[in-house]
């Protein structure tokens, strides 16, 4: 069995093995405009984890620092910020907040209901139309996950129209759902790249 008492020990615990993951993977990318675009993308997951504080100066310049010492200091590009090596016992981030709000459904989860809040907020059409489609996708994969005897169009429809007060109804009939195609936590990441690259 694999578990994580057996696996390497964490650098930064506080940002997960999925992130460390995406560490090692950018350290082994040849190319050093890839890995430069690869860790953008890994700094960007960071914040999206504490996207209240995301845009300020000195909370960028802590993640790309958090980057550096989760690399050991062996990640080769040019960062745009001044790294300040840190030791062992100051390599952990302060801790971030938990959300404190009761989540509808919890086998959805707060991004869906984030998403689906903006979605009340939009005007009718095709963005709004695509956007829809794409969350409910994701909702349909999460019931996959959660419990296939619940996972239905109809069941991700009622839902839809549930988290967002009867303002978004699905056409399912002639747009039927998908739990495959482009994850929810992608468009999020897009999202943010297409923010920060607006600034």
């Amino acid at each position: 069995m694999d578990y994580n008492t057996t696996r390497e020990k964490l650098i930064m615990p506080e940002y997960g093995r999925g992130i460390q993951q995406m560490v090692e993977h950018c350290k082994a990318i040849a190319d050093k405009d890839e890995r430069m675009r690869c860790a953008r993308t890994i700094i960007e997951t960071m914040a999206s984890m504490a996207e209240q504080t995301a845009d300020r100066e000195d909370f960028q310049k802590k993640l790309w620092n958090h980057l550096a010492a989760m690399s050991q200091y062996e990640l080769d590009i040019d960062y745009p910020v001044e790294i300040e090596r840190m030791d062992d016992e100051e390599a952990h981030p302060d801790k971030l907040p938990y959300p404190q709000h009761r989540i509808k459904k919890r086998n959805y989860g707060a991004i869906v209901e984030q998403f689906t809040d903006h979605l009340s907020t939009m005007e009718g059409g095709n963005q709004r139309d695509n956007l829809a489609h794409l969350v409910a996708n994701h909702m349909k994969r999460d019931l996959s996950n959660w419990s296939t005897d619940s996972m239905s169009d109809e069941k991700v429809a009622d839902d839809m129209a549930l988290y967002t007060d009867g303002r978004i109804q699905l056409d399912i009939e002639n747009h039927p759902l998908t739990s495959d195609g482009e994850l929810l936590s992608t468009r999020v990441a897009t999202s943010l790249k297409k923010k920060k690259n607006k600034k």
